[in-house]
This record gives C-alpha cells, sequence and structure tokens, in this order.
C-alpha cells in the first residue's frame, strides 16, 4: 500500500495492512446496484445497511475458511470507502469531503446461516476473514465518485465487472444518510454493495477483486482471497441455530436457478389460463384429470374458509416434519422455514403446508395470514389447523385447512424446508403444480396438463348444461346422461347454429 499520512495503530496485526488503523465500524450496504436489483427481482426505494465486525476484515493474500458442513461461501466484489474525517449529520454535497480513501473490498458470506439472521446478517457475514480488504488505498480526492469500476475474478475468469454509474444511490449518499444517524468516525468502513455476478464459490477457488478509476489509472490493486475447506464440527446446535439451506438459498447464493444446478421455475400462469380455470368447477378438473389417468390428485381432508371464494395459483411448497425438541430448538426459532415461505410467497401463488394430517396444532394464524394477502397470494392450503380461526378468516384470504386448533406450531411440527416437493392431504404436491379450489375442494394439476384439461373441462360443461336443460324440459335421464348417438346429433346440430 502506498499513500501519504500513514497513521496505522494496527500495524503489527496483518489484517489491517491496508488499512490506515482497525476501523471502529464496517457498515455494508445491502442492495445498490440496478444490475444486482434486477437479478433479483426488487428494487430498494432507499439504502439499507447492516455492520461487519472488524474482526472480520483480512489481508490480501489470505485464505477464508468455509466452514464444515456448509455449501453456500459467496464471493461479493465491492468498492470500500474509508473514512477520513468525522461525519455527522453531514449534507449530500458536503459527503464525499468526508472520505479520505477508496479500495477494494470482498464481502463473503455463508448463504447457510442467512436463515436466522436475515438482514443482520451477524453470522452469515460476520465470520473471521470474511472481508478482505485492499491491497493499495485511492487518495478520495483525486478520483470521481461516478467514475469508479468495480471487478471480481475468480479463477481467472471476469465475473463481476460494473461502474458506479450503475450504481442505484450515488456513494456520497450513504455517508449523508449514515451520518444522520450516528457519527461516521475516521477510519471507519463502508461497503457501498455487489453488482450482478455474484456466486459460490468453493474450496481451492481464487477470487480477486479490484476498484480503479479508468479515468486517472488509479488502482487499488488486486484483492486475493483463496478458499480453504474447514474441519471438523463448525458449530454446536446446543449454542444456536445450525447451517440450513433450501432451494431459494442456493437460487440467491448462486445467483440463478440455473447456476445452482436447479430446475428452471415453472412459468407463472397466463391470464388466459388463469381465465379457463376460474371459471372451471374442480370437479369438472377433476373429472378430465381422471380420464387422463391421474385419480390422486385431490387434497382431502380440507375445508374452505371461503367457500364462496375460488382459488387458482401455482404451489408455493412448505414443510413441517413431526417435532423433536432438539430440532425445533435448531429450525423452529428466528427466522425458519415457515416464516422464509410467507415472506418469498409471489403474487398468484398459493402457500401449500405439508403437515401430514396432524391438526392438533395450528401451522398458520392471523399473522402469517396478513403477510400473505399483502403479498398478494392467491391462497393457502393446509393439511393442519389453524390458529386465530376468525381473525384469518377476517383478513380475506381464501384458506383451506383441516380445521381450526389454539395450539401453537411447535405443539406438533417443526418448520424444516420449503419449495421441495411435498405431501398434502394425501396428494403429492411440486413447487409450480397448479393449485384450484372451490366449495368441492382442492385439486392439483400438473402444468403440462393445465391447458389441455381446462378446455375439455369447460366444454364438458357445456355439454353438461345443455344436458341439465333437457332434463329440466322433462326428458329422462336414459339415453341423455350420458348421451346415445341420437342425442349426441342432436346436441353437435346444437352447437353448429350457435
Amino acid at each position: 500500500m502506498t499513500t501519504e499520512n500513514d497513521t496505522r495503530t494496527d500495524a503489527a496485526d496483518p489484517r489491517f495492512a491496508a488499512l490506515p488503523a482497525r476501523p471502529g465500524k464496517i457498515v455494508a450496504v445491502h442492495l445498490s446496484y440496478s444490475s444486482r436489483a434486477d437479478q433479483r427481482g426488487r428494487r430498494p426505494a432507499a439504502p439499507s445497511y447492516f455492520f461487519k465486525a472488524s474482526s472480520s476484515v483480512a489481508a490480501t493474500g489470505g485464505t477464508v475458511e468455509r466452514p464444515a458442513g456448509t455449501e453456500l461461501l459467496a464471493f461479493e466484489g465491492e468498492i470500500a470507502l474509508v473514512i477520513g474525517a468525522p461525519a455527522r449529520q453531514v449534507s449530500l454535497a458536503d459527503a464525499w469531503d468526508h472520505v479520505a480513501w477508496v479500495t477494494a473490498a470482498n464481502d463473503l458470506g455463508l448463504y447457510d446461516l442467512r436463515a436466522n439472521d436475515k438482514g443482520s446478517n451477524v453470522r452469515s457475514k460476520g465470520g473471521d476473514g470474511f472481508t478482505p480488504i485492499g491491497p493499495d488505498l485511492i487518495d478520495a480526492r483525486t478520483v470521481d465518485p461516478a467514475g469508479l469500476r468495480v471487478r471480481t475474478w475468480v479463477n481467472g475468469r471476469l465475473v463481476q465487472d460494473d461502474d458506479t454509474a450503475g450504481l442505484i444511490f450515488p456513494l456520497a449518499q450513504f455517508v449523508a444518510d449514515l451520518s444522520q444517524h450516528f457519527t461516521l468516525e475516521t477510519g471507519d468502513v463502508i461497503l457501498t454493495g455487489t453488482p450482478a455476478g455474484s456466486s459460490v464459490i468453493v474450496p481451492g477457488d481464487v477470487v480477486e477483486v479490484e476498484v480503479d478509476s479508468p479515468a486517472t489509472g488509479a488502482t487499488s490493486g488486486r484483492l486475493v482471497t483463496t478458499v480453504t475447506q474447514g474441519e471438523g464440527a463448525a458449530f454446536d446446535a446446543a449454542l444456536g441455530s445450525l447451517p440450513a439451506v433450501d432451494d431459494t438459498q442456493r437460487e440467491e447464493a448462486w445467483g440463478s436457478r440455473v447456476a445452482a444446478g436447479l430446475p428452471a421455475a415453472a412459468p407463472a400462469l397466463s391470464p388466459e389460463l388463469r381465465d379457463k380455470l376460474e371459471r372451471t368447477p374442480v370437479a369438472g378438473l377433476s373429472q378430465q384429470l381422471r380420464k387422463r389417468g391421474l385419480n390422486n390428485v385431490t387434497i382431502d381432508g380440507i375445508r374452505g374458509n371461503h367457500p364462496d371464494r375460488k382459488i387458482v395459483g401455482t404451489a408455493k411448497t412448505l414443510r413441517f416434519v413431526p417435532n423433536r425438541e432438539d430440532l425445533f430448538d435448531s429450525h423452529g426459532g428466528g427466522y425458519n422455514a415457515q416464516k422464509r415461505a410467507f415472506d418469498a410467497v409471489q403474487e398468484g401463488e398459493v402457500i401449500v403446508i405439508e403437515a401430514r394430517g396432524e391438526s392438533g396444532s395450528g401451522t398458520l394464524g392471523d399473522v402469517l395470514a396478513i403477510r400473505a394477502h399483502a403479498q398478494r397470494a392467491a391462497g393457502i392450503v393446509t393439511d393442519g389447523g389453524v390458529r386465530d380461526a376468525d381473525a384469518v378468516a377476517a383478513v380475506g384470504i381464501p384458506v383451506y385447512s383441516a380445521g381450526a386448533h389454539p395450539a401453537v406450531l411447535g405443539r406438533k411440527h417443526v418448520p424444516w424446508d420449503l419449495d421441495v416437493t411435498i405431501a398434502c392431504g394425501g396428494t403429492t404436491v411440486q413447487p409450480g403444480d397448479i393449485i384450484v379450489g372451490d366449495a368441492d375442494g382442492v385439486i392439483v394439476i400438473p402444468p403440462a396438463l393445465a391447458e389441455e384439461v381446462a378446455d375439455a373441462a369447460l366444454a364438458q360443461e357445456e355439454e353438461d348444461a345443455w344436458i341439465a336443460e333437457q332434463v329440466a324440459a322433462g326428458h329422462p335421464v336414459n339415453g341423455l346422461f350420458p348421451m346415445n348417438a341420437e342425442w349426441r346429433a342432436r346436441f353437435e346440430a346444437r352447437e353448429q347454429t350457435r
């Protein structure tokens, strides 16, 4: 590192060799680049932040350990700002004057530990060695903050390449915004977020991050980190949550379902198909599926809290396992699979819960029903119980369940995972299956058959309506239901004149 006024106080500690001193605070931005926001499908209206421990800082050329029993260690190449003069309630116009240096950082994170700390990222981002910084500092006075670039290589392949023109918020805004709430002190570091391209790294991988100013040629140099494999038991369930991953975490860590080796997500229902299914009774769909050899497609043992309301949507699955006290300790509290499912449900999806037909406790209550309704979910289906049944009904979202029960989830269940194949009411349900429910019950339709089945069911409905008219007019059902050749000819002649 080359910089004037070298005032570092931790020169003996190689972790802080690239900084003027051990930082008192490291503040990181959650989502800041347009490319990353597009990848995640959400764009923040304002910056949000989390803290990282200064003990997570590492020097260039070092290693980072992927703990035993984990799989989703991900890199994030970032621009780091080092505060040179205390900032308290500074304006946007003056904020950059409080930044002394710019350098490269790698905001490493372990997605296996996100579940119970999502948002705070205390454990998932705070591990020893999870914040490599350096190797050299760029004088912030010599560069345009709107003209900086960050690039990342993994094993020599360029995987991230973006510049500050792609930021949703300018760099100075982070300084001004944070200074509204607390004093940014000399030596504090702000990690300004990562662009698209962040993904999973494995033992043996070498990650390099560089920040530069193409206009001036100033550069941080390449920040090099090698991934190693941890040995032995890394975490004790008696002390806290164990690592846990699901397909949602894998998709976010790798950057896409394809990169994570997951099957492509089922396409959302087209408006045309949704309209057809809205007009088709479940009984008619059941009949058509049976004609095609599918008999085990009804979710049995459940009733709707709004029988006059139809549900049509794609399945978002959630699985509970039988309660075991040690497993509930590790998987039941905090930001567990149940809460993650209700936070992640998308508009038009139906949350389908495997509760093994166990109705001796609730599987959701009014708060989660409100969350699903706010997310514009199409409905909720569970073969377990519902707490706060009157309050859930008042929310307005259709819920099919095995009935009301006052007990909390933990009496019978441990929330285990989501976005997996489940069994609900004796029927297999896969993520993306089409769920249709009405007063007769709930049915599961394989997406590949949905259009064909809907068209056939609507045609059958029209035929049945004509038969009903003939019976109402006094004709006997013999030969009419089902139609013999004579009645079939009459029906087809009528259709041709319409």
